[in-house]
Formats: C-alpha cells, sequence, structure tokens
C-alpha cells in the first residue's frame, strides 16, 4: 500500500515553452524547482503521478549530519538550515523539528566507528556527542536495558515524508513556477546538440535547460540519451504504528531496529539496512559496479522477485506510453516476512509499542550508486541536461540543499557545496575498471 502522503491540486495544462523543466516531483526535483522559482526563473516542474508519491514519502523522515559520508556533510549542514527556513517561506507546518538522533550499540567496534566520527565532524564544525555505557543507558531508558556506549546528535532532526514534498510543491506555485502531476516526460528534444525541449504523454514544451531527478527512474532515462547512469535499487519495508506509547526518544537507531516519531503521533519502525534485491536487466547490465555494495551487505540483503518497471536497458518511443505511464507510482508489495521481524524487534527494544497497533506497513525501492553518494551533474555529453538521482537512502534529508546546488549551476550563482564530488565522471570506471559511459 502507499505510504501516508497529503494530496495537491496543481496545473492541468502544460505550457508551450518555459526555461527549466524538472522532471520528478520528489524532495530534490521539487527543490530544485522551488529555488529556481524563487530565483525568478520560469520553471516547470512534471511530475508522472503525484507529487512525493515514491521513496520521498516512504522514507524515515530524518534529516541528519550524523555518521554522513564525508563527501555529503557539508550539503545535510546545509540543508538543515534550509529545512529550519521552510515554516517561514512556506507558511506551512512540514513536521519539521531538531529533536536530535540517537544511536545505540552493545558492539565496541561500532561505537568506536561512531566516536571517530564524531571527532571528524568536530573539525568540520558539526557537534555530537559520543556517549559511554551511563550516558548511552541514560539516554536509552525507554528501552529499560543498559547499553555499553552511542551517540547523541543534537541539532539533527525530522521532518514529515508524508507533508513535506507537498507543501514544498504549493511553495513553488506560489513561487510563480509551475507544477504539474500525473504527467510523465518521454524524451528530451536537441538542436544543434543542445537541450531545446521536453516531450510529455501531454505534448511538448520548449526550454533550455532539463534536471532529471526522476530518483530509480533516472537511469531507464539517462539510458534513452545515451548517457550510461549506473543505479540499482534495493526494496525496502517499513511499517508505522499508531499513537499511544508515551516516553519514547523521537528518533532512535539500533541494529536491531529504528524508531521515529511521526507527525500524528504514532511511530515509524524499520530495520536499517534491510532490504531486498529484485532482478532485472539493469542490475544485470551493472553487475560488475555494484558487487562490491552488495557484497558487504549480504547479511542484511535477500534476493527478492518483485517487479522492478524501472529498472529497464529498453529503449522507448516517444510517441508511445512509456513504462513510466505503466507505473505512475513505484509501490510494491511490503515483504510480511520483514514486517513481522521489524514489529517484533521494536517491541523487544521498546516495550511501550507493545501495546499498540500497526497502522500501516509499505515499500518503496531504494535507488542507488556504486559508492553511495548522489550524481549531481551538468551533462557534458548534452549540453543543457543535468543529472540529480542516486541519492542511495539519503535524499530526503538533503534534499533541500541538493535542489539548492542543482539551481545554482543552472543559474551560474555560487554553489552552496563544492558540486565536484558528485560528479558523474567518478563513476566512469568501477571498482573493476570498466568504463562505465558510453
Amino acid at each position: 500500500m502507499p505510504a501516508p502522503l497529503l494530496t495537491i491540486e496543481t496545473e492541468a495544462k502544460l505550457p508551450k515553452q518555459t526555461e527549466v523543466v524538472v522532471i520528478g516531483g520528489g524532495i530534490v526535483g521539487t527543490s530544485t524547482a522551488y529555488y529556481l522559482a524563487r530565483r525568478g526563473i520560469p520553471v516547470v516542474l512534471i511530475e508522472k503521478g503525484r507529487v512525493g508519491g515514491e521513496q520521498s514519502s516512504r522514507n524515515w523522515g530524518w534529516c541528519r549530519q550524523q555518521n554522513r559520508d564525508a563527501r555529503e556533510l557539508p550539503m545535510a549542514t546545509k540543508a538543515l538550515a534550509l529545512w529550519d527556513r521552510f515554516r517561514q517561506e512556506l507558511g506551512q507546518d512540514i513536521g519539521f523539528r531538531r529533536c536530535g538522533l540517537l544511536y545505540l550499540s552493545d558492539d565496541e567496534a561500532e561505537i568506536e566507528t561512531w566516536a571517530a566520527w564524531t571527532r571528524f565532524a568536530a573539525e568540520q564544525g558539526v557537534i555530537s556527542h559520543p556517549l559511554d555505557g551511563k550516558a548511552a543507558t541514560e539516554r536509552g531508558t525507554a528501552t529499560r536495558r543498559a547499553w555499553k556506549g552511542g551517540v547523541f546528535s543534537e541539532s539533527d532532526a525530522v521532518a514529515d515524508p508524508s507533508r513535506a514534498v507537498p507543501m514544498l510543491a504549493q511553495g513553488v506555485m506560489s513561487a510563480g513556477g509551475q507544477v504539474v502531476q500525473n504527467c510523465a516526460v518521454r524524451g528530451v528534444l536537441t538542436e544543434a546538440g543542445h537541450v531545446s525541449g521536453v516531450i510529455t504523454e501531454l505534448g511538448e514544451i520548449r526550454c533550455s535547460h532539463v534536471v532529471m531527478a526522476g530518483g530509480a527512474w533516472a537511469s531507464a532515462f539517462c539510458q534513452q540519451l545515451g548517457i550510461m547512469f549506473p543505479q540499482a535499487s534495493v526494496r525496502s519495508t517499513i511499517l508505522s504504528v499508531a499513537p499511544g506509547a508515551e516516553g519514547l526518544p523521537d528518533a532512535l537507531h539500533t541494529s536491531q531496529a529504528s524508531v521515529t516519531k511521526r507527525g500524528d503521533g504514532g511511530y515509524t519502525l524499520a530495520i536499517s539496512g534491510r532490504g531486498q534485491v529484485d532482478p532485472s536487466v539493469q542490475k544485470l547490465r551493472f553487475s560488475r559496479d555494484f558487487l562490491p555494495m552488495f557484497a558487504r551487505r549480504w547479511r542484511i540483503l535477500s534476493p527478492g522477485l518483485a517487479t522492478a518497471p524501472h529498472e529497464t536497458r529498453a529503449r522507448w518511443a516517444m510517441d508511445k506510453p512509456t513504462p513510466m505511464e505503466k507505473a505512475r507510482a513505484l509501490d510494491p508489495e511490503p515483504n510480511a516476512s520483514i514486517v513481522e521481524t521489524t514489529l517484533t524487534r521494536s517491541r523487544a527494544l521498546l516495550p511501550a509499542l507493545s501495546g499498540v497497533k500497526v497502522q500501516a506497513a509499505w515499500a518503496g525501492f531504494i535507488d542507488s550508486t556504486p559508492d553511495g553518494v548522489p550524481v549531481i551533474d551538468p551533462s557534458e555529453r548534452l549540453p543543457g541536461f543535468v543529472l540529480a538521482a542516486g541519492f542511495s537512502g539519503h535524499g530526503f534529508g538533503i534534499g533541500p540543499a541538493a535542489g539548492h546546488l542543482v539551481a545554482d549551476l543552472i543559474t551560474g550563482d555560487t554553489p552552496i557545496v563544492d558540486p565536484a564530488q558528485f560528479k558523474l565522471d567518478r563513476l566512469r570506471a568501477s571498482s573493476w575498471g570498466r568504463v562505465a559511459e558510453m
């Protein structure tokens, strides 16, 4: 079933011309359109289904700096500041709150890894607090047990995945941009080797820039343009429980389960990293790129048999329905075994959850790059085309800063963070030495 998601009304017709078309109404694409519109740039955000309908509403809602890859940390810090501003800028509550994130563990190696990260982060101006056994146990009183250690990042936050993107899409329209839902972009038009427009199922739009922020669909779309983008997805299952549990941390991670307080007072429950790998032509195509990542995670990944319509290497015609129109939202069935395991572990971890009923369970496809870091990069092969995808399960939290960066690259403004580490060409030579771009 779909995750909870606010429904909003948007444009029903396409303009004939604009400056920028953003493909994909998740947090990254919507943030891109938002920051372009606020700068007075004509922009149209196009979503094949509902804005926020895929992974942007199916995640935990964490907006964290804690344990970020060094390449993503500056973006995570900038994103938190942008999240802070949304309430004032939008005049709406998107459920953002600086509640802090708590990690607890009995694994001494894990505890030391977290401690080492806090030392690195302090050099970057980010404060997280290593916790010894006594402090961890005090922070984790809701678990009713002792812990060997942990870490607490007090400036980290959560936002409401059911509201954030729809509210931000309304902000795009308030700033003068256009948002069109239930419209798939089938391809990109070019003139003299430069982007000149897009073809959608509802007609053409002339434009000078196109941003591909289509999440798990990005690689298949880039294939149509002759751009090789290594991308693979893992199917993840999570659930929510009704309000009623008292005295729990707002955001807690352990190896057994992770728990996040929702806007309605209930909790999202998940097991970090647990997922299923479904077979597809795209995974086969990029298997050598992703073998190292999957090998490291084999203990928490299992094979699956779900259909992955977004992972195709087929070419499609622009005058006929595409796979995107046949699957308006990637909405796979949640895995019943993972739901049961997650619920059992969460109730064992936090006894207050034992009497609380399950509200819903859902699944989604988390797309990734081989190194777990997104690509945010204007194409050299096709001037005017910008790729912003491969967020590897981190996109919701850093989405505002990612969108700001894309807007900076298009307008020529000073980038909010250094874009060098997000370039596509870092993936050209895979860890097995193969060239990964045509």
